[in-house]
């Protein structure tokens, strides 16, 4: 028995014409990659309960950009890695100054650049000087002598007779706190690197089609 192999048409235009299938379906599957993993870790962010803003900061890029490439890559990244690593890892935080840590109470209200507000940027603020409560079963606390406005914010008294003047916490101190692990972006990077192949194959297949 003879076998035969009839090739049809040149064959190096059929070997380049392959390699930028391959190409093609390379940088396709990694771009699809990326914008999933973009997808994803958005998606767990805002499941989290830590808000759309900081979801958004999560960008992704395909590389080489606009040329297919048998070595592409996809990068997927925060524009706010600290915060989104803080929440990643749930790590352990203490003072620089090795001191307290003051954690902000309803009363103290919100920093002018959101957020958290913190001691001196409070007393700034409300020209209230905060006083340090030492307590030996739970945390310290700075209070200040004030009243309560209709939100529940500490704010100066105008009152001469002292009506409805309060002691109000407004800051906890803490020598450390634990942050809980309320993200875990591995497991939607490994999913999205368990996906490259089979989608460089169905690009690839769907190419010569």
């Amino acid at each position: 028995m003879k076998l035969g192999i009839d090739i049809v048409g040149d064959i190096a235009s059929l070997l380049d014409a392959e390699a930028k299938a391959g190409e093609k379906a390379v940088s396709t599957a990694m771009r699809i990659a990326g914008t999933g993993l973009k997808d994803a870790w958005r998606a767990q962010i805002t499941g989290a309960g830590l808000g759309a803003r900081l979801a958004r900061t999560i960008r992704s890029e395909a590389y080489p950009k606009g040329l297919p490439s048998l070595n592409a890559a996809a990068l997927v990244w925060s524009k706010a890695p600290v915060i989104i690593g803080a929440h990643d890892t749930g790590p352990l935080i203490r003072s620089k100054n090795g001191f307290w840590l003051a954690i902000s109470l309803p009363a103290a209200g919100k920093s002018l650049r959101g957020g958290r507000i913190t001691p001196g940027e409070w007393e700034r603020r409300r020209g209230l000087r905060l006083r340090f409560v030492y307590r030996r079963t739970g945390p310290s606390l700075l209070v200040a002598e004030s009243r309560l406005n209709t939100k529940g914010q500490a704010v100066v008294s105008r009152s001469k007779t002292g009506r409805g003047k309060v002691t109000a916490p407004i800051f906890l101190l803490v020598p450390q706190v634990k942050l809980p692990k309320r993200l875990d972006l591995a497991r939607d990077a490994d999913r999205a690197l368990d996906g490259v192949p089979g989608l460089i194959v169905a690009n690839w297949v769907e190419g010569r089609l």
